[in-house]
């Protein structure tokens, strides 16, 4: 055997090295700075290994070659994602509120602008498709959407969805200041929401599942699995599929797709202009998406005689609960006993459900 097939340092390059290098740093912004670490902790290490010559890791027969072949684009694992966040999120807020849909709908403007400059830059309209995604900040919507549309562009698509997400208590509250005033900042909303009985708990999934379906039914795999989730978690009778689905079957797939998202930086792949520029599409995307759920806020706030808080529109982002988080947090800054949390969870759900339509609406268009 020649000794550069078993010692790789001899077959280190530069590309190599900063790859590695960029996945040292997602594993420490994951500990250090506990920016997504379930998610930048798996895809750091699973780039650094990518990165290894010779491991053979990524080729046909190595086990990231199976995860990124077989589980992220089928599609696969977004959708076990999707069903272990059906299983943990509470729909009350949004049922409470119907008008979250709203603002859950605005904040997708950054998926179209984002589309728009990937074209205006010369992307095919698939892999524009793709990278417009990113505006949903929703990672598991991204990924599936990414490996239907343009697989080729899975990893920094994916690596620059993820990376907005974890930045998203640095990203938002600038934006969300500048389109608003200190007035608009400290209205206060009603302590409390509407009582969801648990009837509405149980027929929401149901009716969403057959109307987004019936509307938009390429948007079924991720709208079903989501409510699907959701059903097992409300129907108070099989409480083991719904622990099962909020802990290890949403663990190990989140393990899976981040050490999948990670085999798809390899340096010769990943280091490229189209690697830039994707990431700055996505700060535009971002940015937009945020703007445009402030911008339905403060529509409420003019049609309502200044009785809702525009901030609550920025959580229309599907983060969640993070965005959410956000604006409870600027809140209480302006006013410690502003409580916005439970109003920003409504749009913050919706926008789950929101990015998820888009989604299949671009597959269904554009594939």
């Amino acid at each position: 055997m020649k000794l550069d097939f078993i010692i790789g340092l001899m077959n280190l390059n530069l590309g190599n090295i900063i790859m590695i290098f960029i996945g040292i740093l997602l594993i420490y912004l994951g500990i250090k700075k506990e920016y997504e670490p379930l998610l930048l902790i798996p895809i750091g290490f699973g780039a650094l290994i990518s990165n290894i010559p010779m491991s053979g890791i990524t080729d046909i027969g190595g086990f990231l070659y199976f995860i990124k072949h077989y589980l992220l684009e089928t599609g696969i694992i977004p959708i076990l994602i999707f069903i272990g966040i059906g299983a943990l999120t509470d729909f009350g807020p949004l049922i409470s509120n119907p008008k979250s849909f709203l603002l859950g709908g605005a904040a997708q403007l950054g998926i179209f602008i984002a589309i728009m400059c990937a074209a205006l830059i010369g992307f095919n309209i698939n892999e524009a498709g793709a990278i417009g995604i990113i505006g949903s900040a929703d990672g598991p919507t991204t990924i599936y959407t990414a490996a239907k549309l343009a697989p080729h562009l899975l990893g920094p698509v994916a690596v620059s969805a993820y990376s907005y997400m974890a930045l998203v208590p640095i990203i938002q509250p600038p934006i969300i200041k500048a389109l608003t005033t200190k007035k608009e900042r400290t209205v206060r909303m009603p302590p409390t929401l509407r009582t969801i009985s648990k009837r509405e708990k149980l027929l929401f999934p149901i009716i969403i599942t057959i109307i987004s379906g019936l509307l938009v039914p390429t948007a079924t795999p991720l709208i079903g699995a989501l409510m699907f989730g959701n059903l097992i978690k409300e129907s108070g009778v099989t409480n083991r599929l719904a622990r099962a689905a909020q802990n290890e079957l949403i663990d190990i797939s989140t393990i899976l797709l981040g050490l999948g998202v990670g085999s798809t930086m390899k340096a010769d792949f990943f280091l490229t202009p189209t690697t830039i520029i994707i990431v700055i599409i996505g700060a535009i995307a971002f940015s937009a998406a945020t703007a445009g759920g402030v911008l339905m806020g403060k529509i409420f706030y003019l049609i309502t005689k200044g009785n809702f808080n525009p901030m609550i529109g920025a959580a229309g982002v599907s983060a969640v609960p993070m965005s959410a988080r956000v604006v409870q947090k600027i809140a209480a800054e302006e006013d410690p006993e502003n409580f916005l949390l439970m109003h920003a969870m409504g749009p913050n759900v919706a926008g789950i459900i929101g990015s998820a339509i888009v989604a299949g609406i671009l597959i269904g268009l554009i594939s």
